[in-house]
């Protein structure tokens, strides 16, 4: 077939994740009235590499044929994307999200979602937070000219809350968990407020996707074996799998779909409880402790669905860590390979080692480990 050599974007509608109902791309969408989250859809077909990869955008807009937003004047951007995989051995890899902007990957989803927020006409916003995703809302809706308005528990690290009023945004902490904060803005009735929940608007997650067409192209587009990522809303870990269907489609890639392993930690373990139930859905986790990994802390995955289906289809695993390996964790990968990760990286680095011992990964696999942000700003939660 012969492809038109101009492409904006292959975006075309939105979808029902579970029912496949039709919803329309151009008016403001939160979930489907399922109470399911909503797929972006894209018209795929087999397409060179080179024909939908644009190099004259820099981090994750390289992929912009196949992210939602329609014009290119809507692009809300602080140079998200375009992060490194650093090699630790041989065929292990750390997919190192902390020189995102604000330190995290969270930047990449809300780029995408304030992107698309602007492009739909939104001028405020609010988001229940464990933190990063709070910082990222803010720094983005001030450079969109947006209002933010932030709900974050009170134990989160200082910092946080912080970088969030540098940058313009109310905050609100909250006694108890985001499932609290959540709670607290639908009793503050915000109804002028898009709520950029995970996973109750569209777009954060196509953000999030684009972590997997680099882990492919950093790898020269060969899929890697297992991917191993820290889960609390589970937008990452979906987003990556998304992305690989997608490039299946396209072509780009060949063979199996990547393991994809959910990381909790034994403070807030909802996903590995359902999946070692082997439950389609998780249940609530009821009364979670306090995690020095706060982005763990999410005791009902809005996309629990998602995460466990992924986890099924792809031969995948759930693995909890405890509470006191974290830290150490981080110390033993510093001294190893002068790297620091965030606690929720070191979740990772932990799981890894645990299904290595346990012979579910094996040295001659490909494994890509996911640090999803910088410790920097969880430093004084540490003695």
């Amino acid at each position: 077939m012969q492809h038109p050599t101009i492409i904006r974007t292959l975006f075309s509608h939105l979808r029902c994740s579970k029912y496949g109902d039709f919803y329309a791309k151009d008016k403001v969408q939160t979930y489907s009235n399922a109470d399911k989250p909503l797929w972006a859809c894209y018209e795929l077909e087999e397409y060179p590499i080179m024909d939908l990869i644009d190099s004259s955008y820099e981090g994750m807009w390289r992929y912009r044929k196949l992210l939602p937003v329609e014009w290119d004047e809507n692009i809300v951007s602080l140079g998200e994307g375009g992060t490194p995989m650093i090699s630790l051995e041989d065929k292990l890899f750390l997919k190192d999200e902390a020189s995102n902007p604000t330190g995290s990957f969270k930047a990449r989803g809300l780029a995408m979602a304030i992107s698309k927020a602007k492009e739909l006409g939104i001028t405020k916003c609010v988001i229940p937070t464990a933190g990063n995703a709070g910082g990222a809302m803010s720094a983005y809706c001030t450079k969109a000219g947006m209002e933010a308005y932030v709900y974050m528990p009170k134990e989160t690290p200082k910092t946080f809350a912080k970088e969030c009023k540098f940058f313009g945004a109310k905050v609100k902490l909250i006694d108890g968990n985001i499932g609290d904060c959540a709670a607290q803005i639908k009793a503050d009735g915000l109804e002028d407020c898009f709520d950029v929940s995970t996973l109750k608007e569209p777009y954060r997650l196509e953000g999030k996707k684009t972590m997997g067409y680099e882990i492919a192209e950093q790898l020269n587009w060969e899929i890697p074996e297992v991917i191993v990522y820290p889960t609390g809303g589970g937008t990452g870990l979906i987003g990556i799998w998304k992305a690989f269907e997608e490039m299946m489609q396209l072509g780009w890639v060949a063979g199996e779909m990547p393991r994809m392993v959910a990381v909790q930690s034994e403070a807030c373990y909802p996903i590995v409880e359902a999946f070692e139930a082997g439950a389609s859905q998780a249940r609530k986790f009821q009364n979670p402790a306090i995690s020095l990994a706060n982005g763990l802390r999410v005791p009902s995955a809005f996309g629990d669905e998602l995460i466990l289906n992924i986890l099924y289809q792809g031969n995948g695993k759930a693995v909890k860590v405890p509470e006191a390996d974290i830290e150490s964790s981080i110390h033993q990968f510093a001294q190893k390979y002068g790297i620091l990760l965030s606690p929720e990286g070191a979740a990772v680095y932990k799981a890894y080692q645990k299904l290595l011992a346990d012979h579910w990964i094996t040295k001659d696999m490909r494994v890509v480990l996911l640090n999803t942000g910088t410790i920097y700003k969880y430093m004084e939660n540490f003695v």
